[in-house]
């Protein structure tokens, strides 16, 4: 039979051979196709989802920060930013500052064995009260707090326990580096960051809403350390309750420092109750004593009704009542405006006091703030007592610091116009523009600042205060010493002894002020409390440290310029040998 070519073409090597026709497959090779498509199918989603799994977990590891706190790598500043501005001392030393934390919560729903999780998260975190914690993540709730601002490693310890439903979340701490150093500046803050006392609480909105900018204060911790160290000796000496410190720039109003004992560590603070807590220097209200004289002096100076050169009755007591106003050490003889200051006499003050009269008084006293809290931002400012109505026997009481209760902060801001030429500068805890602007308000004329800046000079070198000397610093002040209110009476053992200095005198710069809160007599004092026996040594010693600190240069205290500046006679004149009068002295006249 004859081949006929396929559509005229024959099959290559294969002549006359016919076209391959496909046999059938069977249902078991259709079977194993099937299975080794989708093998491999699966296989590729495998891979890619290894693949998935392995980007994520380099990603984690290197290129982001791991879930596990890694304690050798420090944050770089600005990582973390954070909701509460730092807070700098006047030369930038850091006194506040706010670092990220974790805490550790729990979803209880979430939480499988609660007694085995509680016990879990005592044996990292010791103080827990494995009960309590049992009960929490037992409960309903979907959210509780374990345990607030972890450190470090007590988040590692926590995240090692690998206990389901318990998570972290970032929040921040507030750190204080100068401790208790400045705890009644600073103040502290609450588990939430919210200022809860001193400047924390009084700035808590600028702190929040400025964070890029540090809120620099006047204070200086050098200032405070030292302060703190002579308090604490004073106190301790003395065995007294407590004390309160205050370094303070006449000219711009601004506190240097601000101590108040006993403190406490604001990383820490203690029960609202404790008295640490309590700050001497602007809450606490006293009747000042004898540093009110200051101000009875001045007004009474300034009112014009009252010389220099005058001379008062200070040999009898004056009966008020079935009370008698007495001087400590009565001399038995009249004495001079300067001797009444000099010898901090009560009953010359009085006669003074009534002089100016009642009225001149009252108004005197509200130029000098004393019958509102000062502007200190501070949320801890005391409300003067002050009487209502003001008579003739309160006046005569205040002339001596009885009868109206200011605080410290008063006193030194108020005393800081009566030397510094007349002016009021309401005192500030922040760092002032030293090229701008200081409010200020004149209160008394500059004659009248001269006369008493003398009259200061006079009670170091030859009145109630010779233990405050710091020689080359020219200092000056006033004594003051006032027994405690123990209900209705007087306490006769337990005083406030204070002493309010300045230097130097020559050209005043700073106040620094001292208070000791019931100081007991020792041998040394020869059975003396007062604040010439207990807080003007103190003061001394301070001028002594600080002055090389704010560039005071000590000069020679009997050199002519300096006696022309600070002198004045104990009978008002103002002449010694060769040195001119300052002001005009008129005939003095007895009253």
């Amino acid at each position: 039979m004859s081949h006929q070519p396929l559509n005229g073409f024959e099959p290559i090597g294969y002549p006359h051979a016919r076209p391959a026709v496909a046999e059938p497959r069977s249902a078991l090779t259709v079977a194993l196709e099937q299975c080794r498509m989708r093998l491999m199918v699966t296989a590729a989603m495998a891979a890619l989802a290894m693949g998935t799994v392995s980007v994520k977990l380099v990603k984690a590891t290197l290129f982001q920060e791991a879930a596990e706190p890694r304690q050798t790598v420090a944050v770089a500043a600005g990582d973390a930013p954070v909701n509460r501005a730092d807070i700098l001392d006047r030369n930038g030393n850091l006194l506040a500052t706010s670092l990220a934390t974790g805490s550790v919560y729990a979803d209880p729903k979430l939480v499988q064995n609660p007694a085995e999780a509680a016990r879990k998260l005592a044996s990292v975190l010791p103080d827990i009260d494995v009960k309590d914690l049992t009960a929490k993540l037992a409960s309903e709730k979907r959210f509780i707090w374990i345990r607030r601002n972890l450190s470090p490693k007590q988040q590692a310890a926590v995240f090692r326990l690998g206990i389901p439903g318990v998570s972290f979340e970032r929040e921040e701490k507030r750190f204080f580096p100068a401790g208790n150093l400045t705890s009644h500046v600073i103040g502290f803050t609450g588990v939430d960051n919210n200022g809860l006392a001193g400047i924390e609480q009084g700035f808590d909105k600028r702190l929040k809403a400025e964070t890029s900018t540090p809120l620099q204060l006047s204070i200086d911790v050098r200032l405070q350390h030292i302060m703190k160290k002579e308090l604490a000796a004073t106190v301790e000496e003395f065995r007294a309750i407590g004390a309160a410190g205050i370094v303070y720039d006449v000219r711009t109003g601004e506190v240097l420092s601000m101590v108040s004992l006993p403190d406490f560590d604001p990383q820490d603070p203690p029960d609202s109750k404790s008295d640490a807590l309590f700050n001497r220097t602007t809450l606490g209200v006293y009747e000042m004593g004898s540093t009110f004289k200051i101000f009875n002096s001045a007004m009474s100076l300034d009112s014009g009704k009252v010389r220099i050169t005058d001379i008062f009755d200070a040999a009898h007591p004056i009966k008020v009542g079935r009370f008698t106003i007495g001087d400590l050490h009565n001399l038995h003889r009249p004495l001079s405006v300067a001797e009444i200051f000099q010898h901090s006499s009560n009953i010359g003050s009085v006669h003074m006091a009534l002089t100016a009269g009642v009225p001149t008084q009252k108004a005197f006293m509200q130029k000098m703030g004393f019958t509102r809290p000062t502007a200190l931002e501070l949320p801890e400012n005391g409300w003067p007592l002050v009487p209502n109505p003001w008579r003739e026997v309160n006046a005569m009481t205040i002339a001596f610091g009885h009868g109206i209760s200011v605080s410290p902060m008063h006193t030194v801001a108020a005393a800081a116009s009566i030397i510094n030429g007349g002016v009021f500068h309401p005192p500030t805890l922040l760092k002032r523009d030293p090229n701008g602007p200081i409010p200020g308000e004149r209160v008394i004329s500059p004659q009248t600042s001269d006369l008493m800046r003398r009259m200061f000079r006079i009670v170091v070198t030859e009145g109630t205060a010779k233990g405050a000397a710091a020689p080359g610093y020219v200092v000056g002040g006033k004594t003051g010493t006032a027994d405690k209110q123990k209900g209705k009476s007087y306490a006769k053992n337990s005083r406030m002894s204070s002493f309010l200095g300045a230097f130097p005198m020559q050209d005043p710069r700073y106040i620094v002020y001292v208070l000791i809160d019931e100081p007991q007599a020792t041998a040394k004092t020869y059975g003396y409390a007062t604040g010439g026996w207990v807080a003007a040594p103190a003061v001394g010693r301070i001028v002594k440290q600080i002055g090389p600190l704010l560039n005071v240069p000590p000069v020679d205290e009997n050199a002519p310029e300096i006696l022309n500046a600070v002198y004045m006679n104990l009978n008002g004149t103002l002449q010694r040998g060769n040195a001119i009068a300052a002001v005009p002295t008129p005939a003095p006249k007895q009253r």
